[in-house]
């Protein structure tokens, strides 16, 4: 099997020192996806990479407390109706699907409607590549029962 702790304390000492630091990471580069370079995608990448790490090198009954087997399709479920939320919620103001634009709020401005939309969209985008990443990686350990 290849998750559990590793045999070298050099290993566990250092991914447990970067694994806090990668996941910080995904959450900057969701949270800065709409309007830089990353996003949902890439962010949701690093989040999964974060979470997975322990798994790889720490004792498994501590890695499964950090991240439990649960967080992957709960994660997953809540970017992907989140998502689904930002798409049909212009729908029923009379626009098209991810059409942000059209949401009316008191007090704020269509352009700037459509810049929240984006970021709602790429936070759930990135918890959906997340959940999607640690529950493959949990059924392929066959972790999933847990």
């Amino acid at each position: 099997m290849m998750t559990g702790e590793y045999p070298s304390i050099v290993v566990r000492v250092v991914c447990a020192l970067l694994a806090p630091f990668i996941f910080i990471f995904g959450l900057y580069v969701v949270a800065h996806g709409h309007y830089g370079p990353g996003g949902g995608f890439a962010g949701g990448v690093f989040l999964a990479a974060g979470a997975i790490l322990p798994r790889l090198t720490l004792d498994e009954d501590l890695a499964y407390r950090i991240f439990p087997v649960v967080l992957g399709p709960l994660a997953g479920g809540i970017g992907m109706l989140l998502f689904l939320a930002c798409g049909v919620l212009p729908m029923l103001f009379g626009g098209a699907f991810l059409d942000y634009g059209a949401v009316e709020v008191a007090g704020i401005e269509p352009a700037r409607m459509r810049y929240l939309g984006i970021l709602v969209v790429e936070v759930g985008v990135g918890l959906a590549v997340f959940g999607a990443m640690v529950t493959i990686f949990d059924v392929l350990m066959g972790r999933s029962e847990r």
